[in-house]
Formats: C-alpha cells, sequence, structure tokens
C-alpha cells in the first residue's frame, strides 16, 4: 500500500510541474505578443511602414558654363560652312543658336546641352537640377561639342592658316578653363565634359584628365587619364531606324548580319579576318560599306530581318553598331575583348548579347555553327530583353540614355569629394602612386567567353 502511495506522489508532483512550466511559458509569450486590441494598430503601422515611399535623394546640383559661342552653335555654324551651307551660314550672324546640330554617332553632346536648357519643369524625374549659381553647384558641365568639332573638316584638306581648326578649339577652351575660378578649385575634378569621340579632346587630355569624361570607351586614353571608376562610358546616338514590331523570327531570314567599313586599325583589324571567314556563309550577310543615307537604309532592312548581328571592334573596342543592333531587335554577338560597355550597373548584357573571344570567333565555322543551334525560345528571350532595355540607349526617349547619363554622373560626386579634399590635405605626394580615381580596367587580363 505504501508502495502505491509513493508511486501516486510522484505522479502528482510530475503533473503540478507541467502545470507550472506551461503557466511560466504562457506568462513569457503573452508579454511579448501584442494584446488583442493591440493588434489592428500594430498591423496598421506595419502596412504604413511597408508602403511608406523610400527617402527621396537629393538631386545634384549642376552648374552648365555660358561657354563662349565658338564652342557650341560656332561648330555647327562651322560645320554648315564646309558643307556649303547656307547663305546666314557663310558669314557670320548672331543667331546661330537657331542652327541644327547634324546627326551623327556622337550627338550625345546636343542632347545633354538641350535637357539643361528646358525648364526644369519639363525636366521630372531627372536625378540632376540645373542651378544658375555656380557657388551652389554640386558638379560643372562643359557643354562643348567636342566630337562634332573633329568632324568639322572630315576627309576635307584644310590649307595652312585657313578655315577651321579642331585643334585651335582645344586649346581655345582649355584656356578659357583654366582662367576660371571653379575650375581652378578643385583642378577641374567636379567638372563634367563630353568626349565620346575616341579623338575627342585628344590635344589637351592631359590637362583635363581630371575631370569626368564622358567616353564612348578607353581605346585611346592612357591608364592615367581614364577608367570607368571616374569616367562614364556612354552609348553612341543609334543610326538605324527603331524595330517597331513584334518579337519573333519569322521575318527574320539571315542567320547573322553586319555591314560597316571592313578596314580598320589595331584592334579592328579583327574586322578583315572575320570577313574572310564568314563571306562564304549562305545564310550570313557581311558587307562593307561606309556611312551614307543609303548605307543607313540598306543596314536598318538588314539588322530588322536578321535573328543575329556581328558586333566586332572598330578602330577602339566599342563601335555603334551595338546600339544600332539593340534597337533593331537583332541580337548583338560581340567580338571585342577590352569592350566596355554603359549602365553596367543596371543592365546585364549577358541578357540579350552572346560575347565570343576573338581568336575562338576566328575558327572556320565555329561562329555560324554556334548560332545555328540557338533555338527560337531563346532568340525570344533576347529578343524580349533588348526590348526592356532598348529605351536605355534612345536619346529621345525621356527616360532613356540623357536621363541615365545624368545617374552615373550624379554617383561619381562621393568620390569626387573624397578625392578633393585629400589632394587639399596632401602634405607629402609620391608621384609613382598611381591616381586613386584611375583605375585600370580589366588588369588581370582575364577574358571570359560563352
Amino acid at each position: 500500500m505504501a508502495r502505491k502511495s509513493s508511486v501516486l506522489q510522484r505522479a502528482a508532483i510530475a503533473v503540478v510541474s507541467v502545470i507550472a512550466i506551461y503557466a511560466i511559458l504562457n506568462a513569457s509569450v503573452s508579454r511579448s505578443l501584442p494584446s488583442s486590441s493591440d493588434l489592428p494598430r500594430q498591423l496598421i503601422r506595419e502596412e504604413r511602414e511597408r508602403e511608406a515611399p523610400s527617402p527621396i535623394q537629393p538631386r545634384v546640383k549642376v552648374y552648365m558654363y555660358d561657354l563662349p559661342t565658338r564652342f557650341t552653335h560656332g561648330v555647327i555654324q562651322q560645320h554648315a560652312i564646309v558643307r556649303g551651307g547656307g547663305g546666314m551660314m557663310k558669314k557670320p550672324t548672331n543667331d546661330v543658336t537657331a542652327l541644327k546640330y547634324p546627326g551623327h554617332q556622337h550627338m550625345h553632346e546636343w542632347y545633354l546641352f538641350s535637357d539643361l536648357n528646358r525648364p526644369e519643369s519639363d525636366r521630372s524625374g531627372s536625378p540632376i537640377t540645373r542651378v544658375l549659381d555656380p557657388a551652389d553647384a554640386d558638379l560643372f558641365y562643359v557643354p562643348v561639342f567636342s566630337s562634332l568639332s573633329l568632324i568639322v573638316n572630315a576627309g576635307r584638306p584644310v590649307e595652312p592658316g585657313s578655315g577651321y581648326s579642331d585643334e585651335k578649339m582645344q586649346e581655345g577652351l582649355i584656356d578659357w578653363l583654366e582662367r576660371q575660378v571653379w575650375w581652378r578649385r578643385n583642378g577641374g575634378r567636379d567638372h563634367v565634359i563630353p568626349a565620346g569621340d575616341p579623338n575627342a579632346l585628344y590635344r589637351i587630355l592631359d590637362r583635363v584628365k581630371n575631370a569626368v569624361l564622358l567616353v564612348s570607351d578607353f581605346g585611346r586614353l592612357r591608364p592615367d587619364q581614364g577608367s570607368f571608376v571616374k569616367d562614364v562610358v556612354i552609348p553612341y546616338s543609334h543610326r538605324v531606324n527603331m524595330f517597331t514590331g513584334e518579337i519573333g523570327v519569322e521575318s527574320r531570314n539571315t542567320l547573322l548580319f553586319f555591314m560597316g567599313n571592313r578596314y580598320r586599325k589595331d584592334g579592328g583589324k579583327v574586322r578583315d579576318l572575320l570577313f574572310q571567314v564568314l563571306e562564304k556563309e549562305g545564310d550570313v550577310t557581311i558587307k562593307h560599306g561606309t556611312q551614307s543615307r543609303e548605307n543607313r537604309r540598306a543596314a536598318t532592312k538588314g539588322m530588322h530581318t536578321s535573328k543575329f548581328c556581328l558586333n566586332p571592334a572598330g578602330d577602339t573596342p566599342s563601335a555603334c553598331r551595338l546600339f544600332d543592333s539593340i534597337v533593331s531587335l537583332c541580337v548583338p554577338v560581340i567580338v571585342s575583348d577590352s569592350i566596355e560597355l554603359p549602365f553596367e550597373d543596371v543592365i546585364d548584357y549577358r541578357k540579350f548579347s552572346i560575347f565570343v573571344e576573338a581568336n575562338v570567333a576566328l575558327k572556320p565555322g565555329f561562329l555560324v555553327k554556334m548560332l545555328r543551334k540557338i533555338g527560337r525560345k531563346k532568340i525570344l528571350e533576347y529578343q524580349r530583353e533588348m526590348k526592356t532595355v532598348r529605351r536605355y540607349f534612345d536619346y529621345g526617349n525621356p527616360n532613356g540614355a540623357v536621363k541615365e547619363i545624368w545617374r552615373q554622373v550624379s554617383q561619381k560626386l562621393p568620390l569626387i569629394k573624397l578625392m578633393s579634399n585629400r589632394d587639399k590635405r596632401l602634405v607629402l605626394r609620391n608621384s609613382t602612386e598611381p591616381d586613386c580615381s584611375c583605375l585600370c580596367t580589366n588588369q588581370t587580363g582575364v577574358i571570359t567567353s560563352i
């Protein structure tokens, strides 16, 4: 009987222990949870927090220099005069602002200039705002038409001492800039200068290299003059008409298309080699052609009716054909090992482009065999992605290239402030050390391929 009582006693103790533990845990959890009356208020608060807009970043303030006319509209006037422009253009006139900027592949300088000249009410959503007092500015824009200046006399002999001189324009620009107090303040670090053509401003690069340069690539720049850390890679202006049809392959009967100058210098020598490899392939169209209205019409038709478009290097790693391909929904096949591309912080080019190492692309039969294996479904994926991103490469789109360039420029401001303040406080300078703001690209030499 005593034994039975002992068993009952232990069982009672166990039950009481379990009840006590449950009571303690329940009290603890109850304290951590909201009461039934608090729950609606908490849910409402959490919902409001989720719906609350992100803090609005203050727009970067940009002051655009009022450059002497000879660096802006005067360049347009000289371009027209050399080409036999109208009577008004053959003699000096104060009404040069009415002149139309000529179309070419480096029209970014005109679009950026025009954008800053628009009323602020028309620039909704821009990451920058124009200020009229330089004392208020974060950055300074130098609206020189440096790329147009290069082609004023393109292919036309100019007698010494007469005609237009791009070299004199460059020298005049740097003389004017170096007299400005705002340029001297930080050695030009907080200035933004368009230099899209690879040869733009070549004569004064060493004197403007501290500035943020807007470039198409770094093919003609030394590592101490430019890099993607300090500068902004911008797209060429597309020169073919945008494809307005739906995605699909039914009307694209050509496998691979290319039309452009066959003979280029430096890295562009790969073009002639690609011609030799591809020109006998039946479903490949590869033609030599230079810039002209007729050739642009032919290129437009060719890109709009081809599945893939070949994009080899030009005299420098980039070329306008890439952006022509994208707006044509013709899948770019990029053969340029050292190419740098615009807006890569928001665009993954692998989603709509094919990258092939030059030495691999030159193997007989490799390119066409690879492209023929790519099925309809994959091509449609490429086209769908191109249709999504092509606004980034359209200078006429309100949410296109101009806004993206300003966004990239505005992101340089922290680095500019860092380097400017650091430069002012340095006492001992080691001239053998690299400039932190001008880092070399692709230093490993490693190239990725398909």
